[in-house]
């Protein structure tokens, strides 16, 4: 079984010892049930990973000794994924998915054809539901970088995005240019931009192609827009020889 993974401020990190306490803490006290002599490891989500031993517990805390410490580099090149905003909760789903197979940043876009439109009163909520998720499925995953989950962008932060990266794919599902043949580069940063259910407008297109992006063929059938996100990010953490 592998060990559990939970979030801990940086400077709890530093001691011999450390208590975990809060929501973590009871979790880990009161849901997984651990107990002394069980292996915890914790980390700040910015590559600190503190491998950890119970040494007591109770309905709402552990109390850790700390074994040895290691920071994992951060990964190169960074993956960030445009996401258009899904309906239902299919959001949180693409959320999860990318999370776990190793998307650096997840970026919530409005787009013009979203059938979800995060209002005004609405969209702090929202977007602390995406940002809940990636946590959640980022300790799940044993992740020692969590994803950033930025906040919502329109086609303009889009644009400026693409423009900034080192390589950039639309995912298009009129491309004649497949996603396989994109040779991606060895630092800086892929910006994948995943359209909405109706699909990215012409203007869309022609705006983030003009900025530098290039529109990608992802396979021979059309995946659900919650779904084509983790697909692409898979091709090119193979691609980079992340995987």
């Amino acid at each position: 079984m592998s060990v559990p993974v939970f979030l801990a401020e940086p400077g709890r990190l530093e001691g011999d010892r450390v208590l975990l306490d809060g929501p973590e803490g009871r979790h880990a006290a009161a849901v997984r049930r651990l107990r002394a002599g069980e292996r915890v490891d914790l980390t700040d989500g910015a590559g600190l990973v503190a491998e950890c031993v119970v040494t007591a517990a109770d309905k709402a805390s552990l109390d850790l000794d700390v074994l040895s410490r290691r920071r994992v580099p951060e990964p190169a090149p960074r993956l960030v994924v445009v996401q258009a905003l899904p309906k239902g909760d299919r959001g949180e789903l693409a959320v999860e998915t990318m999370t776990e197979v190793g998307v650096d940043e997840i970026v919530p876009w409005s787009a013009a054809r979203c059938i979800t439109q995060w209002k005004p009163e609405r969209r702090e909520k929202a977007l602390g539901r995406w940002r809940a998720t990636a946590r959640e499925a980022a300790k799940q995953a044993r992740r020692a970088h969590f994803p950033v989950v930025s906040e919502l962008a329109s086609t303009a932060d889009v644009e400026k995005r693409v423009a900034a990266a080192s390589a950039a794919v639309l995912l298009h599902e009129e491309a004649a240019e497949p996603l396989t043949g994109l040779r991606p580069p060895a630092a800086g940063e892929i910006v994948v931009v995943v359209g909405p259910e109706g699909g990215l407008t012409e203007d869309e297109v022609e705006r983030l192609a003009a900025a530098g992006g290039r529109p990608s063929l992802l396979g021979p059938t059309v995946l659900r827009t919650s779904t084509a996100g983790v697909a692409a990010a898979s091709v090119l953490l193979a691609a980079t020889g992340r995987w």
